[in-house]
């Protein structure tokens, strides 16, 4: 039986336009919920796998409403601590070819922001668990979040318990006096494998490919060129035995390529690049891919390339489902694995 996994960070009330209209083009919003972690729990609960979200809420009815909402998807949440006053929001408008999505965010003072040490007994939460995660998000609300996603990391690597970051760099978020340079070295020394994307290592640590360039993929992203990031970053945190890059390829809002490569024990992993022409909604797609990876590394053991294609399949289905959460199963991602990308009806 595969040990619990445990994820911590910030759940927001999601406020989205629908269709891809503008926010001043439109007098409804749709509302569901979402953040980092909790998608992260979400994909492994769908998978089958015993999960454990951990944050603090307010204790009102829109709160209650977002812990009914993770039990639905079998997320565990008896660990959730309450006080403070709010949920945090963000608001989505969804871009379309040339027109970049546009992500404003309302939580400032939310219950989690003003978390602080001793608020969560770690060693209880880690109570027959065998995996931890966390993101870069975390500790870029506030300095008690970031003392805390700390504690958790520290008990984790007391315990045993594996942990996994995804370095997710927000400049929108770092607005206490910190920066990221500043915090997450500290806490991602802490991991046993960490993720990122084409830009998160630059941003955060001064690590980057030579030659490339973000805003100008075109759609194409060479895998091999990022093998000297894997290995610059394992030398930086020795603690870690795996290292994880998503590339992505925008060629357009709506059209993006899509692929990842993972290293570990010297060699490097390449996936097969899915080509996304339709983008139904990409937020969350980072964290999809994350709760693809830690279900494949804990069931597919030893096959890295596996677990590997595995995330990356997961993920580009992802780009199909509206809302922040993966709401897809094993069989679906393993036959998207086995090539099967025809979107036949089935009967």
């Amino acid at each position: 039986m595969k040990k619990k996994v445990v994820t911590f960070g910030e759940i927001m009330l999601r406020l989205a336009t629908p269709e891809y209209l503008r926010f001043n083009q439109s007098n409804v919003l749709t509302a569901t919920f979402g953040g980092g972690e909790a998608n992260v729990a979400v994909s492994l609960a769908n998978y089958g796998l015993d999960t454990e979200f951990v944050t603090r809420l307010p204790k009102n009815d829109i709160a209650r409403a977002c812990v009914q909402d993770l039990h639905k998807y079998g997320v565990g949440t008896e660990h959730i601590v309450y006080g403070g006053e709010r949920l945090g929001i963000y608001f989505l408008e969804t871009g379309a070819v040339a027109r970049a999505s546009k992500v404003i965010y309302d939580r400032a003072h939310s219950s989690v922001s003003e978390i602080k040490p001793g608020m969560v007994n770690w060693d209880e939460v880690f109570k027959n668990a065998g995996w931890f995660h966390w993101t870069g998000i975390t500790p870029a609300i506030s300095q008690g979040a970031a003392d805390a996603c700390l504690e958790a990391i520290e008990a984790a690597n007391r315990l045993g318990v594996t942990v996994s970051c995804d370095l997710n760099y927000r400049k929108n978020l770092w607005k206490y006096g910190k920066t990221a340079s500043e915090i997450m070295p500290k806490l991602t020394a802490g991991c046993d494998v960490i993720l990122g994307n084409e830009e998160d290592a630059e941003k955060v640590f001064g690590i980057k490919p030579q030659g490339f360039d973000v805003e100008h993929t075109g759609g194409e992203v060479d895998a091999a060129a990022f093998e000297s990031v894997c290995t610059q970053l394992m030398a930086r945190f020795p603690r870690a035995k795996k290292v994880i890059i998503t590339l992505r390829g925008s060629i357009n809002a709506n059209h993006n390529t899509w692929g990842g490569v993972l290293y570990a024990d010297g060699k490097l992993y390449e996936s097969r690049r899915y080509d996304i022409t339709h983008i139904v909604d990409r937020v969350g797609g980072g964290d999809s891919f994350m709760g693809g990876l830690i279900y494949g590394l804990l069931t597919y053991t030893g096959d890295d390339q596996k677990a590997l294609d595995f995330a990356v399949a997961a993920s580009c289905l992802k780009h199909t489902i509206y809302g922040d959460f993966n709401q897809v199963t094993v069989d679906e991602v393993e036959k998207l694995m086995g090539g099967d990308a025809s979107g036949r009806v089935n009967r």
